[in-house]
């Protein structure tokens, strides 16, 4: 077995409106993800996973399972309901209980910020993440959090996979049709994301400079479909494009050449103001959180582009096509990748040199209660260790990787799936459209996970399948 180091941040994480519920309880104002379309037969988020009244039996599982760390979101529009700046004292409220009780058990909170939840009240009066006026939003959101739970929370995380909440027009509000408006659309809330994201950190250092901040971000993992030069350097565009012109803005300040060359050829360039780049140089992050499920594989653009995909995968500068080497689930139509994780952190910490913490990482399952009242998942825990044994090889190579938080601690609604597409180590019995009581049950990847916890890590693997390609 390889050994992980005693102050390894062994996690797990959830996101607020997927796991809280309660979406009009407690003072909270209406979200983008609250009223976005949904099939009736598909759940929602209104009530998610009960989280908002089971905070306190989910932390004493947290417990159970042995958590260091509980990566955790606050939903904005819990604590500022409205554009105001005046925040909500109940939602304030409860996340002052959830917080005390996980201290209380010896669980560190790493609090995300922003994590897809966009409040409602900003998309109507000014677009949101459209208009610059959001960003002093954000800021004084950031104040309140930073102020209110100082000394408490020590870990924060700016922005949930930019990547996602500037492209999914049901998360921040953008209705646009016109395919090449939506994609400039795209990149000037972009913009604007990374101008509020380096002035929370710049706030965060005044208000307290002992905690630690970084965003997080969906890695890009993308391989030619071809050693010909046309398909790499199709590959190499499409991780500039997806990934790394993001945490360049990130860490940098600055986009990547070639992303600053293709936005402008391309009418896609955000409109800038004076004093733009002192924001974005004025700070840096204190790590980059990892999010991974699969990788993607390219090749040369070839024909028209095709606009029936989501908006960071339009581009003439590559095409999406199948991996033929990984093996493919319902939910995983990718493939299961577990070395893509390793190739993925080793490209970010090379160009980045920042400590990493994988963020998210998980299975997706069709699951239900069997006969005998449990949840067998032996697929996920083979996900799992699979990837964790990934990131014992990256510790051996040096790459400072200070923790794991697989997605999620427990089920939680998906903004499309709803309860179909299950991701837990604790099962949250509720169908699609009856929440019942939403009991939660450990499946057997809640026990494996906690004696990997307890053990400081996985027993070897099988070589001939530790690629998870066999």
């Amino acid at each position: 077995m390889k050994q992980f180091p005693e102050n390894f941040l062994w996690g797990a994480s959830t996101s607020a409106f997927q796991v809280e519920g309660a979406y009009n309880e407690g003072g909270k104002g209406p979200a983008t993800t609250d009223l976005g379309a949904h099939d009736p037969s598909i759940a929602d988020n209104k009530v998610a996973a009960d989280h908002y009244h089971h905070w306190k039996e989910d932390v004493d599982l947290m417990a159970e399972l042995g958590l260091k760390v509980y990566r955790m979101g606050f939903a904005w529009s819990r604590i500022m309901p409205d554009t105001s700046g005046e925040p909500n004292p109940e939602g304030l409220a409860f996340y002052d209980q959830l917080i005390d009780y996980l201290l209380e058990k010896g669980i560190e909170p790493f609090v995300t910020l922003y994590h897809f939840e966009c409040p409602q009240a900003a998309v109507d009066e000014f677009g949101g993440w459209l208009s610059r006026k959001m960003i002093d939003q954000y800021l004084r959101y950031a104040e309140v959090c930073f102020t209110h739970f100082k000394g408490r929370v020590k870990r924060w995380a700016t922005v949930n996979e930019q990547l996602i909440a500037t492209a999914a027009g049901i998360l921040n509000g953008n209705q646009e049709k016109d395919p090449q408006k939506n994609l400039k659309n795209v990149y000037q809330m972009s913009y604007n994301v990374s101008l509020a994201e380096h002035k929370a950190i710049s706030l965060l250092r005044n208000i307290d400079p002992t905690a630690l901040i970084g965003p997080v971000c969906a890695i890009q993992v993308v391989y030619p479909q071809s050693s010909s030069s046309e398909d790499v350097l199709a590959a190499e565009n499409a991780e500039e494009l997806m990934e790394f012109y993001l945490l360049d803005m990130s860490v940098r300040g600055e986009y990547p050449p070639y992303v600053e060359h293709y936005l402008k050829t391309h009418d896609l360039f955000p409109e800038t103001e004076p004093g733009d780049q002192d924001i974005l140089k004025g700070s840096k992050p204190d790590f980059i959180g990892i999010n991974y499920y699969f990788s993607i594989c390219v090749r040369e653009k070839v024909g028209p582009i095709n606009y029936n995909q989501p908006p960071f995968w339009v581009s003439d500068a590559f095409d999406l096509c199948e991996n033929p080497y990984l093996p493919k689930s319902e939910w995983m139509d990718r493939g299961i990748d577990p070395v893509g994780l390793h190739i993925g952190m080793r490209k970010v910490y090379n160009r980045y040199r920042l400590p990493m913490i994988v963020t998210e990482n998980g299975l997706a399952w069709s699951e239900t209660l069997g006969e005998d009242g449990k949840v067998h998942d032996p697929y996920r825990i083979d996900y799992l260790a699979r990837h964790i044994q990934q990131l014992g090889i990256m510790l051996d190579e040096g790459l400072p990787v200070i923790g794991y938080c697989p997605w999620s601690f427990l089920d939680v609604v998906s903004s499309h799936q709803g309860f179909k597409k299950r991701y837990g180590l604790v099962y949250v019995d509720r169908t699609e459209t009856d929440p019942k009581q939403c009991t939660r049950v450990k499946k057997d990847s809640f026990y494996w996970y906690q004696k990997v916890i307890r053990e400081h890590g996985v027993p070897a693997l099988q070589a001939s399948q530790s690629n998870g390609n066999k």
